[in-house]
This record gives structure tokens, sequence and C-alpha cells, in this order.
């Protein structure tokens, strides 16, 4: 169905200007939303042209396959594939990696302990059942259609999302007369396995701007110490800081040392510091502020350090009152896009 592209780039004697990693690509999503610079990489990389699809090889659990809309270099970490159309209809092709019969054999071929990776030769041989070419044809439109849809409800969370943000700032936008550390207090109480709770949040449990996740593993089956968070805790991803991950806890549990549990001064509302934490002018400082070019994270230093607005105990209550219903409508359209993408994924799976 497919070659393997295995053109080699080395980052640093190129004119692409475009390098796109694993982080860049969202689970179960065709489409590459953010890319990076061959600038910020070293290490030879894979060369990808416009229509190829990059898989992603390494820990295939996390379902990220995308397909390109444009020339560039991807991390080695991924496969560069490409459609040979006598067999298979390129736009048919990408939805096949976003199917379960692929992902559980994808997860079932792959290799090693921390990082399983799937090699080329043993996915090169496995069989797939596919439906004639003119059937693929009409099929690939009905995904798409589907994929279309869920693109226009992204698109109106985004707008949404930006309405929250510059309601926020315009209640917010005045002279800074505090910092961080004023309202932060830093939780390090940590666990070790066996570990007394049941449920585990790591950074890959929070979608990207939501306030609240009830995502969450099992905490049996995590070996490495962990920070205990309760219920109410502010928890902030300190890990890739531009992925904007920051919610306060609905349970107990414990949680990745990448993240700090916070809780807060008597004096401030957690729910505005949150609101604070996802602004606009917080996300340029902490990107800004980060270090580390692979892996970028921030301190606890770094986020208590940031200045901002802080009204008396009431108005910030009143800031967040006129914020949550607007997060509320955010959580509405959240909804209809799981929906359509249950959905959706219900018609790939019957597909392959």
């Amino acid at each position: 169905m497919v070659q393997n592209i295995s053109e080699r780039v080395e980052p640093g004697q190129t004119d692409l200007d475009v390098y796109v990693g694993l982080e860049h690509i969202d689970p179960d999503s065709l489409h590459i939303k953010r890319h990076g610079h061959p600038s910020d990489v070293e290490g030879t990389k894979l060369r990808f042209y416009k229509g190829d699809i990059i898989f992603g090889r390494r820990r295939a659990y996390q379902r990220k396959t995308a397909l390109a809309t444009t020339d560039g270099i991807c991390s080695a970490h991924a496969m560069v594939l490409r459609a040979k159309e006598n067999v298979v209809d390129p736009m048919f092709l990408p939805f096949l990696f976003h199917s379960k019969s692929f992902i559980d054999m994808a997860i079932t071929i792959s290799v090693g302990g921390l990082s399983p990776t799937i090699n080329w030769k043993a996915i090169a041989k496995q069989l797939f059942l596919l439906p004639p070419k003119p059937e693929q044809k009409r099929l690939a439109a009905l995904l798409w259609s589907a994929d279309e849809m869920i693109e226009k409800e992204k698109m109106e969370l985004e707008k949404v999302e930006e309405y929250r943000k510059l309601t926020f700032e315009l209640h917010t936008s005045k002279q800074a007369n505090a910092k961080l550390a004023d309202c932060l207090i830093v939780n390090k109480r940590k666990s070790k396995a066996p570990h007394y709770y049941d449920k585990y949040l790591g950074l890959e449990h929070i979608e990207s701007g939501v306030y609240y996740s009830s995502q969450y593993g099992e905490a049996n089956e995590v070996l490495a110490d962990s920070y205990i968070f309760h219920k109410g805790a502010l928890l902030y991803g300190k890990l890739r800081p531009y992925l904007d991950k920051c919610i306060i806890s609905d349970f107990d549990g414990i949680c990745s040392t990448e993240i700090i549990v916070y809780s807060t001064e008597p004096n401030t509302s957690k729910e505005y510091i949150l609101n604070v934490l996802h602004s606009k002018a917080f996300l340029d400082y902490i990107v800004d502020k980060s270090f580390g070019t692979k892996m970028p994270r921030v301190s606890h230093e770094i986020v208590s350090d940031y200045e901002l607005f802080l009204p008396s105990k009431k108005e910030q209550n009143e800031i967040v009152n006129i914020i949550r219903n607007i997060i509320n409508q955010e959580k509405r359209v959240r909804e209809q896009i799981t929906l359509s993408q249950q959905i959706k994924q219900e018609l790939i799976n019957k597909v392959f």
C-alpha cells in the first residue's frame, strides 16, 4: 500500500523551514496545526513532501498520524509513508492509521520498554483488508466530510476560547500589584510505589487549555515517585508550557513530577489564578522564560515571579463568575466535538 520514504536531512543543511516533531501532532487528528523550525533541532531528520503521511512510530498508542500539507522535515521517531496509488486512494489511506484495528496491531508489534517503537520491516508485512478502489473514493469523501465538521466545531471552540481570554483581559488589564508568589503555595508531598491513591494524573491526561479534567490513569501501574494532590488542587504542567496545561482537580490522586501542585493564599481565588495561568499574557511570559530546547520546561520560581493585577477577593469572585459562564459555553462545544469524534471513529472502525 505504501512506500517508506527514508530521505535523510541534516537540519543545519536544508533550505526547508518546517520541522514537525511528534509533539506537533495531536492524537486522532490528520491536521498539522503547529510546527517548529529546523534550527530548533539537531541530529538527522526525515524529509517529507506535501501529501505524504507522517506516522508516529514511537509510542503508537498515542495515535499520532497526520497528512502533510507542505514540504518539510520531521522527527526520526516518525515514518514518512507515501501511498501507492495503484493500490490505495491517497485520500482514503490516512484514516487507516486512526482505526482501532491498526492501533491494536501497532501496539502489538512495537518493541522496547519505556518508548516502544515500530520498525519498518515489522509493519511492512502486516496484512490489511481494503475495499475496491472505487469504494475507497466514496468512503474517503464520507470520512473527510465528518472530519470537516469536526474542524468547524474546533474553530467555534477557538472563538469561544478567544472571547473568554479577551473578557478576562478586559477586566484585569490594570497595573500589576502582586506576583504569583504572593498567591500560590507549592505542595511537594511525594508518594512512593506502591501508592496509596488509586488515580494517577499525567500530562497526557490534561487537554490544552481546559480548566478541569476527569481523565486519569491507574496509580498501581506507576513505579516512579509522584506528587500527592487533593480535590480542588491547582495543577500546573511545567513541561512544554506552551501546551497550556493547567486545571483544578476534581479528585484525589498522585501526579507526574512534571506537574506543580498548588494551593492558594486566603486572599486569592483559585479560579481567578487559574484564569491568570491560562491568559495570553502569562503564556507569552512563560514561553519566553522556558529553558531547554527539545523538552522546554519552567520552574516554580519562574511561575511565581510573574506579575499580575490582583483585585480584592470580592472583585476576583465577580470576575470569575463572568468567566465561568463562558467556560460553560466552551464545555458544551467540547462535548459536541467529543460526540462528533466518536461518530467519526465508529465510521473509521467499520471501514477497517
